[in-house]
């Protein structure tokens, strides 16, 4: 028996001695005690919870390097890889997830609009649903802060800069041609349909390196991913019809939409300013095929679109006016792929390609212009931690335009070929949830001008309380003059701005407001000495400009139940000596001052949706021959009230009315001035006005889908 016990003291000690004790304590980085963490062995049953100062113990008889974890929610999980043996009397600092909700962000000049984003100013449904657009995504912008209301044009005007400084990417790569064409005082369209779009990111300045050749803007639109269900949309409106679908496989998915426009039969009961020969008509097709991969997702995007008419403008210096006449076709190929490489590499690739033809008469002269476009990407990022990001890539763009002109049976070509090489590298270093630093750098060579172009930029975001925060930016950004120049001159080299931005921003519950203070500086802007561009004109790079002014905007859709409106305001001091302008002055399409009102409401009662939109921007500059000074007078102010409403039908199917301008306010645009005196030594004029001040869309929407309850409410 003697035996027995001492045989089992043996061994009790030996288990004994073959544990090891872990110990330790678990602090912040302002030396405050953990409680709750987690501290355990990877791979075994062995740890143990911090108590109310910190400390953990618990045994092992693991032997051996082993890898102890200590994780926390809020907080980075921490391992520590060492001889079992010597994990006591730990002293372990935990620092604070920098990629919570309620870390900091970089905010200074970007609008999120991606469900996906920690901060959204609007949701991709608000695209669509904002009374004044009119299903056109550019419409839904405007009502946003920093740009300017040009109404007969159609385009983004953002912070002073003209139409042609912002550029438009789908899954990062450029849209060359993104707008249907026009002429003048008629406004443009953006070509692609809004439904194939899950994410928009709208920068009125200070953007990212990897983004270049764009003054002013970068409009960022980002394809679904995935969608949720197979289905079926069809459209029949008062203007034409569209038609989509969606189809799904195990690892692909298909989306297809098209849409006719025909405004003919809307003429016939609609009056209109103009003296319409051939209606504006347009046909769209778009699709996107996408292919998930062991390690990545590729997307095939491709759209085309035809449009023409031909109409008699009115013109003050020709009695029948002026005949036009277009027609257009344009195709956009976009494939990218977005795939993982293991060590916390990720590659971004893509390229697109553009085919655009233009053909226009005007009077007896025929206008025929060809561009070729395309762009090739290549990113790579390094993800060392949540605290420091690394991305740089390359890239190329290049432009084959041809235009050949005839009048009188003489026929002149013009064109040009230009290929711009860009490399570009960038940091995000998070140095806190309350600190971020972004730093990057862009160069750009540009073959037509033989000369690179160096652009640092960097943006700093600082969070000063658990719902503020401001952001700081400033950088270089350079972009090639359009091809109304290069195909007559390319002797120059690209036009230069430098921003400097200044941010507020604050969230909170549904709740949010931004105010943004910045400066641009113009330098290399084009003048010229004709009132137009051709062959002979004599063109320089010695234009300058600058830009300054204060951005509002506030967004609300908790405070009252089904009720969501947001408001924004801009204040635009701006001045430009460019082009053939004789001093400096503030363009005519820039605005001092704009404010938008925006409010949805869901009348469950109804099962209606109603909305409104209101726009006001102040008088625009026109230069008065009858006076002696340069853009000095201004228009009235322009104003614009517009609704909607969206009636459930059946869970499937919606009627739905809208009218822009609904109060019918005669908004002029500019003036037009003889080209010479009358009698009395006065140059008349007329008012540049609307077709109509008013437009009218009627449309029945039906959904069929795959679980029977999906609608395009969320689309209107």
């Amino acid at each position: 028996m003697k035996h027995f016990i001492t045989i089992f003291i043996c061994f009790l000690s030996a288990l004994t001695f073959s544990q090891t004790e872990v110990t330790g304590i678990v602090l912040d980085i302002k030396n405050q005690p953990i409680i709750g963490a987690n501290v355990y062995l990877e791979g075994t049953y062995d740890g143990d919870t911090t108590n109310e100062n910190g400390n953990f113990q618990f045994s092992t008889e693991e032997t051996g390097k082993q890898s102890l974890i200590v994780s926390y929610m809020s907080y980075e999980t921490k391992t520590i890889v060492q001889e079992v043996t010597k994990l006591s009397n730990l002293q372990i600092k935990l620092r604070e997830d920098v990629e919570t909700l309620d870390a900091v962000v970089l905010s200074a000049g970007n609008f999120e609009a991606n469900d996906n984003s920690k901060v959204s100013v609007l949701k991709p449904l608000d695209v669509v649903t904002t009374a004044s657009a009119l299903g056109d995504f550019v419409g839904a912008l405007q009502t946003l802060p920093g740009t300017s209301n040009v109404a007969e044009d159609g385009r983004l005007f953002v912070r002073g800069g003209d139409a042609d400084e912002t550029q438009i990417f789908i899954d990062g790569i450029r849209v060359f041609t993104p707008y249907s064409p026009t002429t003048n005082n008629l406004p443009t369209r953006g070509r692609y349909s809004p439904f194939l779009f899950d994410g928009i990111t709208f920068s009125t300045g200070g953007y990212s390196s990897e983004f270049g050749q764009a003054l002013s803007s970068v409009l960022l639109l980002n394809t679904i991913d995935e969608p949720d269900q197979e289905k079926t949309d069809i459209g029949l409106l008062s203007v034409g019809a569209t038609v989509g679908n969606t189809q799904k496989w195990e690892t692909s998915s298909l989306s297809v939409n098209a849409s006719y426009i025909n405004l003919g039969p809307y003429f016939e009961i609609f009056e209109n300013r103009n003296d319409w020969e051939k209606p504006f008509q347009g046909a769209q097709g778009e699709m996107v095929f996408r292919q998930r991969l062991n390690n990545g997702l590729f997307k095939f995007y491709a759209a085309f679109d035809v449009t023409s008419f031909q109409l008699t403008q009115e013109d003050i210096n020709f009695e029948e006016g002026i005949d036009f006449k277009l027609n257009n076709n344009n195709f956009y190929l976009n494939t990218s792929y977005k795939g993982i490489l293991g060590n916390n590499w990720t590659l971004t690739t893509g390229l697109s390609y553009t085919y655009a033809k233009n053909e226009q008469d005007i009077f007896t002269t025929g206008i025929d212009d060809t561009e070729k476009s395309g762009h090739i990407k290549l990113k790579l990022k390094k993800r060392f931690n949540s605290r420091f990001k690394l991305n740089f890539g390359v890239e190329q763009f290049f432009t084959d335009f041809n235009e050949m002109l005839t009048d009188n049976s003489q026929t002149d070509a013009y064109g040009f070929n230009n290929n711009i090489k860009a490399g570009f590298a960038e940091a995000d270093l998070i140095f806190s949830k309350k600190l971020a630093l972004k730093v990057g750098i862009r160069a750009d060579y540009s073959s037509i001008f033989e000369d690179t172009d160096i652009a640092p930029r960097v943006a700093l975001a600082y969070k000063t309380s658990a719902n503020g925060q401001f952001s700081l930016a400033y950088g270089n950004f350079y972009q090639n003059p359009n091809s109304t120049i290069l195909k007559f001159e390319q002797d120059l080299r690209a036009r230069k701005t430098s921003h400097y931005i200044l941010n507020y921003q604050y969230v909170n519950n549904g709740k949010i407001f931004r105010a943004e203070a910045y400066r641009k500086d113009y330098d290399n802007l084009v003048k010229f000495d004709t009132d137009f561009t051709m062959a002979t004109t004599n063109f320089d790079a010695s234009g300058y400009g600058y830009a300054q002014g204060l951005d509002l905007f506030w967004r609300d859709n908790t405070s009252i139940k089904n009720f969501d409106y947001w408001a924004s305001y801009s204040y635009l001091d701006t001045q430009r000596e460019y082009r053939n302008f004789e001093s400096a002055a503030q363009p005519n399409y820039a605005t001092k001052h704009n404010l938008s009102l925006v409010g949805k409401y869901w009348v469950e009662a109804w099962k209606s949706q109603l909305g409104l939109a209101y726009g006001f921007a102040s008088g625009r500059p026109y230069t008065n021959p009858n006076t002696t000074k340069f853009l000095s007078e201004r228009t009235k102010s322009f104003n614009s009230l517009s609704v909607n409403w969206a009636y459930l039908l059946s869970p499937q199917k919606i009627l739905y009315f809208s009218v822009n301008n609904v109060l019918g306010f005669r908004n002029i645009n500019g003036y037009q001035y003889a080209n010479t005196p009358d009698f009395n030594g006065q140059f008349n004029r007329r008012a540049l006005t609307p077709g109509a001040d008013q437009f009218f869309v009627l449309a029945f929407f039906w959904t069929i889908s795959e679980y029977g309850t999906d609608n395009q409410l969320d689309n209107l």
